[in-house]
Parts: C-alpha cells; sequence; structure tokens
C-alpha cells in the first residue's frame, strides 16, 4: 500500500464501521430501501470527503474521533448526490465506483427515494450524534447550504443547462471556462469546502483556522474538477469505475476543451462542437487542452497549499492528499 491509499487508510479504517452504524436504520425503514441506501453508502471508495472532514480537524489540533459524526454527514450527501447525478434525467450513467449504479440495480423509483432519505439522515445523524446543540445547528446549516439550490443543486442545474451551450454563446472562451469554473465551484466545490468547516468546527477552530481551510478547500476542490475533466480523456472505465468519455462526447464543456480554445489562434469558432467531436484535424489541439488544463490543475494545488501555511506540521495529511491530485489516475 502506497500513495493516497495509505494517506487515506486511517480515516477509512474509522468511517467505514460508522457508515455501517449509521445506516443500521430502526422499524419503518422497508428493506428494499434500506438495501439500496446501503448499496450506494457502502459501496467501495476512497471516502476522500470525509477524510478531509477529519484531516481539517486534526489541522486545528483535533483528532479523527472528533470529526466522525461529520464525516458520516458529509459521505451521506455525497452519496446521494451520485445517486441523483446517476439517474437517467441527470447524467443517465450505469456504472459508479466499478458496479451498476443505484437506479440499474434497484429502479428508478427506489433509488430517487434512497436519495431523499439519504439528506434527511445526513442532518439527523448530525443532531442526534452532536451533543452541542449550537455546534451542531452550525454544521447542519453549513451542510444544508453547501448541498443547497446556491451550491451542489444550484451547480447541477446549471450543467444540465450547460449542455446546450456553445462557446459563441459566450463573449470569448475565456468566458465560456469561468462559466464552467462558476458550475464546478458549486456542484463539486461547495461540498469540499463544508468539509473543511465542519472539520474546523468539529474541532473547535478559530474562525481564522476555518477561513484558512476555507482557502484550502476551495482551490483543492477546482483542481479536482479540472483533473477529473482530464481524466475523462485519458483513463479507462476501469480506472475510474465509471463511464468515461462521456461528458466532451454529449457536446458538454470540459476544461481541456475550453483551455485549448482560449489557446486557440481560431478561438472565434462559432460552436464547441468543432473541438469537442473533431478528430484528426484538432488532434493536436486537444492535447494542447490537456496540458492546459494539467498546469491550470497544479496552480490551484499551489493556492491550495499556500493556504495550509498556517497550520504547520498538523496540515501534512491535507497537503500530501492535494498533491495527489497531481498524480491521481482514478
Amino acid at each position: 500500500m502506497s500513495g493516497i491509499a495509505e494517506i487515506l487508510q486511517p480515516y477509512r479504517d474509522a468511517i467505514e464501521p460508522a457508515l455501517d452504524e449509521a445506516t443500521q436504520f430502526g422499524q419503518g425503514c422497508p428493506d428494499r430501501l434500506k438495501q439500496a441506501i446501503r448499496y450506494a453508502l457502502l459501496a467501495p471508495g476512497k471516502r476522500l470527503r470525509p477524510a478531509l472532514v477529519m484531516m481539517s480537524a486534526e489541522a486545528c489540533g483535533g483528532a479523527i474521533s472528533d470529526a466522525l459524526v461529520p464525516a458520516v454527514a458529509v459521505e451521506m450527501i455525497h452519496a446521494y448526490s451520485l445517486i441523483h447525478d446517476d439517474l437517467p434525467a441527470m447524467d443517465d450513467d450505469d456504472l459508479r465506483r466499478g458496479r451498476p449504479t443505484t437506479h440499474i440495480e434497484f429502479g428508478q423509483a427506489t433509488a430517487i427515494l434512497a436519495g431523499d432519505a439519504l439528506q434527511a439522515a445526513a442532518m439527523a445523524h448530525l443532531y442526534t450524534h452532536t451533543p452541542d446543540r449550537a455546534r451542531a445547528a452550525r454544521m447542519m446549516g453549513e451542510l444544508a447550504m453547501a448541498a443547497g439550490p446556491a451550491g451542489l443543486v444550484g451547480g447541477q442545474e446549471d450543467d444540465l443547462a450547460a449542455e446546450s451551450l456553445q462557446i459563441a454563446d459566450f463573449a470569448s472562451p475565456l468566458a465560456a471556462r469561468l462559466h464552467l469554473e462558476s458550475i464546478h465551484r458549486r456542484k463539486t466545490g461547495d461540498l469540499f469546502i463544508a468539509c473543511a468547516k465542519l472539520g474546523g468546527i468539529a474541532a473547535g477552530g478559530s474562525d481564522a483556522q476555518i477561513e484558512a481551510l476555507v482557502g484550502f478547500a476551495t482551490a483543492f476542490g477546482l483542481a479536482f474538477q479540472i483533473t477529473d475533466d482530464v481524466l475523462d480523456y485519458t483513463a479507462s472505465d476501469e480506472q475510474l469505475g465509471k463511464r468515461t468519455g462521456k461528458d466532451s462526447g454529449r457536446g458538454k464543456f470540459t476544461f481541456p476543451d475550453l483551455m485549448a480554445a482560449e489557446n486557440s489562434s481560431e478561438s472565434q469558432l462559432k460552436s464547441n462542437q468543432a473541438i469537442t467531436q473533431a478528430t484528426d484535424a484538432t488532434a493536436t489541439q486537444q492535447h494542447a487542452g490537456i496540458e492546459l488544463a494539467r498546469r491550470h490543475a497544479e496552480a490551484m494545488i499551489s493556492a491550495a497549499q499556500q493556504s495550509l501555511e498556517l497550520f504547520g506540521d498538523r496540515s501534512v495529511r491535507l497537503s500530501q492528499t492535494a498533491d495527489y491530485l497531481l498524480e491521481r489516475t482514478s
């Protein structure tokens, strides 16, 4: 075991039994619904988001145990978002974490209800397992806002709408890329920011510490999405555990495509189709876009690392996890 697996292992060892315990629902929860919830939530994964909650608590002088409750809640919200994101009305995916998606395994209706239940369960878990009511309310509020209409859900809506947009709809390829960044700062980034905030709050971090963690998570979240777009071109289905090449194939904006357009002498293209669908004529340009996207991710990781200076050695795990993004293959 090496690399990111070694970094995340202590946090996975803590979160896995906690997730199992948190989904032992009482009477009233139909067995099929419970199975669907556990299928989605307990699916094999790196547990990056709950690990970031616990790492953020450690950076503020706390321990893994201090942040286990919000870590469970964050992973519940993440699992719900994946269930709904995979639905035919959304991204229409049939593979997640190397297994059939929840709606393929249990049907669309039960999958939707499993996602709904996980949202409520996340808030209930914070409420019932955090003795300090003021702290519980603060964490519930932060997580709800991150997952809500101006956060994750709003980003998802704009992501769907962007499928009908073209570069020519914007003043420039740069404007299109900034729009894409706005989408992902909400759809992906806001939950990373919530991880940082909840970890800091759980450990009793100061305002200055939480602000620094937010700076880290903001840059980290954007770097994560950029590398995700790159992997959509460069990785296999087996490596990612999901279908690759779907976003660009559906005409959706991606960072490599838009950064290639920015860098091209033909940046006045009438639509992004010439970049996303052409083959031989744009092979060199597309490759340049991938390299430019990687450099942009590197800049974001540098910014994330700078935000950790306040914490010294206590943030070593956060720093190592940020570095992993640049080497990510899955």
